[in-house]
């Protein structure tokens, strides 16, 4: 062997972009690894080779924040052209970014007894926490 080679399998490359492309998409660590062709050992530390020693979590993080304004963009396209899937944008709205169809329900029972359930209990409007 010459020296400064060392043993083991040759390196396999690291495809940044299929990497961030991933992670726009939520696709798990496990995933990842698996389309990389390497073990989530190995993704880890290309991330930390290739992101200046940062973790697969916090890279993963900000990727998939691309994902998330995509998708979000989306919907804002729809909603202007009419065109796309809307249930499922709907779907991946309120599990990837936190909508919620909102229903407030505010019942009195009796003279004492109060049921309410979301919403604002003084029944005031209150400024969407979204961005």
């Amino acid at each position: 062997m010459a020296q400064g080679e060392g043993g083991g399998r040759p390196r396999k490359a690291f495809d940044i972009e299929q990497f961030e492309e991933m992670c726009k998409i939520q696709c798990t660590e496990a995933e990842i690894s698996a389309v990389l062709g390497m073990n989530t050992d190995t993704l880890e530390k290309n991330v930390r080779e290739h992101y200046d020693g940062r973790s697969f979590s916090d890279v993963f993080a900000e990727k998939r924040e691309g994902g998330r304004s995509s998708l979000r963009r989306a919907q804002w396209k729809k909603a202007v052209d009419g065109n796309g899937d809307t249930i499922m944008q709907i779907f991946l709205g309120k599990n990837i970014l936190g909508q919620m169809d909102k229903q407030d329900i505010n019942h009195t029972i009796g003279g004492d007894l109060n049921i309410f359930i979301g919403g604002n209990p003084a029944g005031e409007d209150q400024p969407d926490s979204e961005e």
